[in-house]
């Protein structure tokens, strides 16, 4: 009786040992983010102002801190990059990994005190995708990779978004849109039809460049996974 009692103690313990080595390792990073920001000639001086303070503005905002801390053990890693013309993207804050308060701030304070990399080249909504596609497409590390682009104008420059999703670092990786300002409703639905991919992908809009910080608060809510989300 006590050699079969033994035995079963053996299979438990294996059967749970192989368990354990069966479980999918759990990632070093939740979410992997990359913010782009459209700087083409149709974003003036004072919207550019507007959205680099809405940004930061956006990101040290309370409940956006708490969406990004709120599972410290995975936690979430941000870039940011501008955005034009086909051969114009340039990150403006590198990979960073949220660990504190400190961490957003230290990004916010970076946008406050840069400057503007372009001002006078066209839109390509397709080169954008694939820029931060293949920047995410490097972070095999975190669970989920997103790709927020935001821009008040449709494509102009380089190759079509529709045909950018197509390339291969793009594969896996969901993209969500903001568009701004007069048209925002018709630049939506082109958003949604030509460059938004990937489980639960949505376009966020904002009425103005004065109206940025408001919707990329709820933009940031919504991607860190907070679901009720207030208009205002």
């Amino acid at each position: 009786m006590e050699k079969h009692a033994e035995h079963r103690t053996l299979v438990k313990a294996l059967l749970a040992l192989l368990l354990l080595a069966a479980a999918p390792a759990r990632a070093d990073c939740r979410l992997a983010l990359s913010l782009g920001l459209d700087v083409s000639s149709s974003v003036d001086a004072r919207e550019y102002r507007l959205q680099s303070a809405g940004l930061a503005a956006a990101l040290v905002a309370p409940e956006v801190q708490e969406a990004f801390l709120s599972d410290p053990a995975a936690p979430v890693s941000l870039q940011i990059f501008e955005w034009s013309g086909w051969a114009q993207q340039v990150v403006r804050q590198d990979w960073v990994t949220i660990n504190g308060p400190a961490d957003l701030e230290a990004v916010a304070l970076r946008l406050a005190t840069q400057r503007r990399s372009f001002d006078q080249y066209p839109t390509a909504v397709g080169f954008a995708l694939l820029y931060g596609g293949q920047s995410l497409a490097q972070r095999t590390d975190c669970e989920r990779r997103t790709l927020d682009l935001s821009g008040d104008g449709t494509n102009n420059d380089g190759v079509s978004p529709d045909l950018a999703r197509r390339d291969h670092p793009l594969v896996g990786i969901t993209v969500n849109g903001l568009a701004i300002g007069a048209t925002r409703v018709t630049l939506a639905r082109y958003y949604q039809q030509y460059v938004i991919q990937g489980p639960g992908a949505f376009v966020e809009m904002a009425t103005d460049y004065a109206d940025f910080e408001r919707a990329m608060r709820r933009k940031l809510l919504r991607e860190l996974g907070v679901v009720e989300v207030s208009t205002r």
